[in-house]
């Protein structure tokens, strides 16, 4: 059709030229616009991208973490874009910033699936935020992969559009909790902000006491948007508890550590892997050795992991250094994304991506196998715990 146009163009603009010479010319001269322009347009087709959304909190409580599991999944997506992308075309990330703030997550969805019109959504941050988007998910048939949150409530009942890459928050709470047990730990304290995600990590905790034969010595929650620890603190020390658990975002779980340590309390402090960044542990300081964090991926320098080795060699081939936890999360999240989109074949639309990410069945992606059906999103059910060493790393 372009080629056709340009030939008529050619052929019809000089309309008093009637010498076979310069007709021939015209036309040869017609003939390599055409077949330029028509290049361009393969050309463009062959750069046509593929949107996806995100909304994360870029700023505000829980930045680190999500920048690392943003570079992570990154990581992967510019490796698969740089050999020609999916079936031909390439993956573009359209990240927006909700500051932690579930309203906000709940416009930047509408404003990415309504307007932007992604084909999916992607890594989102926090169990409110994503319970804020599932009606927008409902409402346009849109998947969300991959949610860096290990809601419960996102797991069971099985949520149609949300395809989890990670163990529970309560599986990750549960086994802390059995873990200080089994170390003759018996007076652990939870303590957690007043949110779906505090009361999901703490229903974890509760189980991994009752089979332990155990009850909290301090159970506490604190408002997640101006939390004051003082008063929490007090009854901690009072009550001489040996552990702390505290479910909540890294800089309340920052702060709680602080006020714990200048009240003079020796406690082990434990939390789960929403903290599991190098941020975090930068961002503890000198309070960050020994804290128990909770991990849901392997050791990420655990070599044997082809998915750890993969990730540690394409971090160092884009010279970002060592793999943080939190970026083999979004690293895993991106691998099962663009399965999906692969499978979705050469034109994908959300009712495709959604069915592709249903059919997903034994998927290694490096040492780990991923599972889907209708009736089980969680993907992988894989939990660990680790130490923060004198080296600010994450120990196993």
């Amino acid at each position: 059709m372009v080629t056709e146009r340009w030939l008529d163009f050619a052929i019809h603009y000089e309309a008093g030229e009637t010498n076979m010479t310069h007709a021939w010319n015209r036309w040869r001269r017609a003939a390599a616009l055409a077949a330029a322009v028509w290049g361009m347009a393969l050309a463009g087709n062959a750069q046509a991208q593929i949107l996806v959304g995100q909304t994360a909190g870029f700023s505000g409580q829980v930045a680190a973490g999500v920048r690392e599991t943003t570079d992570g999944a990154l990581m992967f997506i510019e490796a698969v874009n740089a050999k020609g992308g999916v079936n031909g075309q390439k993956i573009e990330l359209v990240s927006l910033d909700d500051k932690f703030d579930p309203k906000l997550a709940a416009e930047n969805a509408r404003k990415l699936i309504e307007e932007q019109g992604v084909v999916a959504m992607f890594l989102t941050r926090g169990t409110p935020h994503t319970e804020a988007i599932i009606p927008l998910l409902d409402k346009h048939g849109v998947a969300l992969v991959a949610p860096s949150t290990g809601a419960m409530v996102l797991h069971r009942p099985v949520q149609k559009y949300i395809f989890n890459v990670r163990a529970t928050y309560q599986r990750e709470a549960e086994k802390a909790m059995t873990h200080l047990a089994s170390m003759g730990v018996t007076r652990i304290a939870l303590v957690s902000a007043n949110d779906s995600f505090g009361d999901d990590g703490i229903a974890g905790a509760l189980k991994g006491l009752t089979a332990s034969k155990l009850q909290p010595v301090v159970q506490e929650k604190f408002d997640r948007a101006k939390p004051d620890f003082a008063p929490i603190v007090a009854k901690v020390a009072k009550a001489e508890a040996q552990a702390v658990l505290l479910v909540a975002s890294g800089t309340a779980v920052v702060e709680a550590t602080t006020a714990l340590r200048q009240a003079g309390s020796t406690a082990q402090i434990v939390t789960l892997s929403n903290n599991a960044s190098s941020g975090f542990i930068k961002s503890l300081g000198a309070n960050g050795r020994g804290v128990i964090v909770t991990q849901v991926f392997p050791n990420e320098r655990a070599l044997t992991f082809p998915l750890v080795k993969e990730a540690q060699d394409l971090a160092r081939a884009k010279g970002l250094g060592e793999v943080s936890p939190a970026m083999l999360e979004g690293f895993a999240g991106a691998k099962v994304l663009v399965e999906a989109l692969r499978r979705a074949g050469p034109k994908p639309t959300r009712d495709k991506v959604h069915a592709a990410l249903e059919g997903i069945r034994k998927f290694d992606i490096g040492g780990l196998e991923v599972n889907f059906s209708p009736e089980d999103h969680t993907g992988l059910d894989f939990a660990d715990l680790s130490i923060i060493g004198t080296d600010g790393k994450f120990r196993r």
